[in-house]
């Protein structure tokens, strides 16, 4: 399955927006409870502060024809990066913070990846991964962070990231477990255009 990737638009956030309810709804399942699922929607989602600053990547695949004779990319997966301060969280969660990372002492962080139900497993995690360190030691991280779902935690695992910190969020008023996990950068730092 060839993938493509590109910046997110704010043209995208109606799609990116569907893909990932139906993420969270679907890809969950088998790890958490119905109503634990249901409260994880208060602590997901996208926060449009990475499209904003250019690090927010859409994947793309080509699709089957839709009858007319044409294929078209369809929408598989997305997520990014962030120099900001805020671990996770999407738009309407409490406590986002702007702050930018330094990248001397700070950890770049990945944010809000999804994949769409039906495409796990086909590489989708591990492209947005390898986008992301790529495009932070670009800009000098070293080390990266990010919160994982219980669901998500096995393709973190695989690509070299370790559990930190075992959390529970409970700013939904469900109990939302979570796992706080970290690498250092291995990917070399492309040199500056000249």
């Amino acid at each position: 399955m060839p993938l493509t990737s590109r910046l997110a638009t704010h043209h995208d956030v109606d799609e990116l927006t569907s893909l990932m309810r139906a993420a969270i709804d679907e890809l969950q399942k088998g790890f958490l409870d119905d109503a634990t699922i249901k409260a994880s929607h208060a602590i997901m989602g996208l926060d449009t502060q990475l499209i904003d600053d250019g690090t927010y990547f859409v994947i793309e695949s080509e699709s089957e024809s839709d009858g007319t004779g044409t294929g078209g990319e369809r929408v598989v997966g997305c997520g990014g990066w962030s120099r900001r301060a805020t671990l996770y969280g999407g738009n309407h969660s409490a406590g986002r913070d702007a702050k930018l990372l330094d990248p001397a002492a700070d950890a770049a962080r990945v944010r809000a990846m999804y994949t769409r139900p039906g495409f796990t497993r086909r590489g989708v995690g591990r492209l947005i991964l390898e986008l992301c360190e790529q495009a932070a030691a670009d800009e000098g991280f070293t080390r990266l962070e990010l919160m994982a779902t219980l669901a998500g935690r096995p393709l973190y695992e695989a690509y070299g990231f370790e559990p930190v910190e075992e959390v529970v969020d409970t700013s939904s008023g469900t109990p939302i477990p979570i796992v706080r996990m970290a690498k250092p950068v291995t990917r070399p730092r492309r040199p500056a255009n000249t």
